[in-house]
């Protein structure tokens, strides 16, 4: 089995852009925070990147959503960080995997067929025939999870196969992890991995407080929140790895930042319990050891809470952090952001080994070990 490392990060979020931003973030307390916009549901606006420096065309720019104009942006990021932005033989051969939701709504079309149907003769006729009438080709398929990776593919010359993966938490875990095992087993050589999401969106508000998962009080940091009941503050922003064979990082001379020594990911039943058994049988097969962990905990009660004790139980010297007070939580990106962070923690000598730690807000757990790149 090949080793794999990681040679180039992108990523933008409320904490701004870059590693550097992100890492100054991890002690500076609350990110930006939003409480007014969809008051009473506070959420982590993005700090706004200049997309001109990654994607050139403002038509490229026009046709996108603001999810895939981060993760278009942040993928750009990883590419220069990596030193193969300017590489077109290397793009052409790079696969990509991207971590994924299902796209943003019209909300002025959709307020149009909630206002007709009220007096429509026959709603679901009428349904149909605006559904087909009202949303061109263009602003359908814009739905479609897989255009983020198209959207890559077109402005920065990617090439190789692409999988998109759909699934909240548990597809940036997979994404990674498919990465992870194909390069490993010496099936390709190099991909760009992660993930985009955009909080600042009523829809996605809607869907997870009917959930009963949004955090809607003052901020507070990701570990006291479920002593006061548990939530989430959603972030928008983006992620990308690009993670190669040591081997070929070595052949084309670009610097390792940090092993990938291992990716796990599961679905445990979300019993009493579940979640820290689920956590110290992924430890366990990973042979972790860190000083440092970065985790993806939501805030939620329980779950938050069971991981907090396991992490703490399993590794109490261990320097504890949580993306979510670093970036918000940011579903599909938020494993990848995790893993940058490690990976960068480990590249400033801060760390010498890393554990990420993923437990999604309904189902889905998943682990990642790195290491120093020797």
């Amino acid at each position: 089995m090949r080793d794999v490392v990681i040679t180039g990060i992108g990523i933008v979020s409320a904490a701004g852009e870059g590693i550097d931003a992100h890492l100054e973030a991890l002690s500076a307390g609350a990110p930006r925070i939003d409480t007014e916009s969809f008051a009473p549901y506070p959420v982590h606006p993005v700090a706004t990147p200049d997309y001109d420096r990654q994607i050139a065309k403002k038509s490229d720019q026009r046709q996108m959503e603001a999810w895939q104009k981060l993760g278009c942006y942040a993928a750009g990021l990883a590419l220069d960080a990596a030193g193969a932005k300017e590489d077109a033989e290397l793009k052409s051969r790079m696969h990509l995997i991207v971590a994924a939701g299902g796209g943003e709504r019209d909300y002025a079309v959709d307020g149009q067929i909630l206002t007709g149907l009220r007096a429509a003769e026959n709603p679901g006729v009428f349904l149909n025939e605006r559904l087909m009438g009202d949303l061109r080709p263009t602003l359908f398929l814009a739905q479609l999870s897989n255009l983020l990776a198209g959207n890559i593919s077109i402005v920065h010359g990617v090439t190789g196969a692409s999988r998109t993966f759909m699934g909240e938490e548990s597809s940036g875990v997979d994404a990674l992890r498919v990465a992870h095992a194909r390069i490993a087993s010496g099936q390709n050589d190099i991909f760009l991995v992660g993930g985009a999401y955009n909080a600042e969106r009523p829809d996605v508000l809607l869907i997870y407080e009917m959930g009963g998962f949004l955090w809607k009080q003052a901020y507070r940091p990701v570990w006291e929140r479920p002593a006061e009941g548990g939530g989430m503050i959603l972030g928008s922003g983006a992620c990308f790895l690009v993670m190669e064979s040591r081997e070929h990082a070595a052949a084309r001379g670009a610097t390792s930042l940090a092993t990938v020594a291992g990716i796990v990911s599961d679905r445990s039943r979300r019993t009493p319990g579940s979640v820290g058994q689920a956590l110290r049988t992924q430890i366990a097969a990973l042979n972790a050891r860190p000083d440092a962990i970065v985790s993806g905990a939501t805030g939620i009660k329980d779950v938050t809470e069971e991981e907090q004790a396991a992490l703490r139980e399993t590794f109490p010297e261990a320097a504890l952090h949580a993306t979510g007070n670093v970036t918000g939580h940011m579903m599909e990106g938020q494993v990848p952001s995790g893993v940058a962070l490690a990976a960068a923690l480990i590249a400033r000598g801060q760390s010498n080994e890393a554990l990420v730690t993923s437990v999604g807000h309904w189902r889905g757990e998943g682990a990642v070990r790195l290491t120093k790149a020797e």
